[in-house]
């Protein structure tokens, strides 16, 4: 049966079959079974089941027009681990690298239990088969009986793991996502430690520019009280039930908690904002570690 192609393009690439250093001008092409970089003077093939790990390199938006987006693929050649680069524009990298994961994840089967807790609270949710879905920036998981899927951009942290779910210990991935002002924990059993590493990648594409936002912030410890006090109620609470001192004093740290990006204005009073999230689990892991 003739493969399909589902990405076409010329960009700058850099395999072990290039004699320079430095990545080259050549074809990239990605079937449902391989992924093919051709230049004048090499070609190689790389079997999408020998890749067992994607590193997504993005060039910030001030600095997109002196470098390029970039994948790193680690693969297994039979030999030994190998490394392969590819760097193109922005739109042809992103659409790149979407396809890239939607291929390596197709028919990929995990059991999931969603969630597992909602705001610090255990639920009593069963393991459930399902099979990844990937859509332009969210990850579905899709059951018999019931699915779900979570944006990238809610996802304020992962562990990998193991567990025993459905009878079996695997390897999993524990992801911590917002969903209506609340975080929620999901988690899902792998086949394969390969499996592990692309999912996570994928997870990590927008969560991980937003924690380096995170990990350049410095907040205070009256400012870390009030984020814990939020989080503690579910990600939103009153004003009322914030204040840890004075109301006055309160309602200042709050306004630069706005200003920061880490607290909004919700429904219910003062909601935390997924930035603000990432911070109270940085610090808590801290704290626990």
């Amino acid at each position: 049966m003739k493969e399909s192609v589902v990405a076409d393009f010329v960009g700058r690439v850099h395999t072990s079959a290039i004699a320079d250093e430095d990545p080259v001008r050549g074809r990239v092409l990605l079937s449902q079974r391989r992924l093919v970089l051709a230049t004048a003077d090499a070609r190689t093939t790389i079997p999408l089941s020998a890749v067992f790990d994607v590193v997504v390199g993005t060039v910030p938006g001030e600095l997109q027009s002196f470098f390029s987006d970039s994948v790193t693929l680690a693969y297994d050649d039979g030999d030994g681990r190998q490394t392969a680069l590819v760097e193109g524009e922005p739109d042809a990298m992103d659409r790149f690298t979407r396809v890239l994961f939607k291929t390596l994840l197709r028919d990929v089967t995990v059991t999931v239990r969603h969630p597992e807790t909602v705001g610090g609270r255990v639920t009593d949710a069963p393991a459930r088969t399902a099979k990844v879905s990937l859509s332009s920036g969210s990850i579905g998981f899709v059951g018999r009986s019931e699915s779900f899927s979570v944006d990238l951009s809610a996802v304020i942290d992962y562990d990998r793991t193991s567990r025993t779910l459905a009878g079996a210990r695997r390897p999993a991935l524990l992801f911590r996502h917002v969903s209506d002002g609340r975080t929620v924990t999901s988690i899902a059993a792998v086949p394969d430690e390969r499996t592990l590493n692309v999912l996570g990648r994928y997870l990590r594409l927008e969560y991980g520019e937003v924690q380096a936002e995170v990990e350049d912030l410095d907040p205070t410890a009256e400012q870390l009280e009030v984020l814990v006090s939020i989080y503690s109620a579910g990600g939103e609470a009153p004003i009322a039930d914030v204040v840890t001192g004075d109301a006055t004093r309160t309602s200042m740290i709050l306004e630069d908690l706005r200003e920061s990006g880490l607290v909004a204005d919700g429904e219910g009073g003062a909601a935390l904002t997924r930035k603000g999230q990432m911070v109270v689990t940085t610090y808590l892991e801290s704290v626990n570690a």
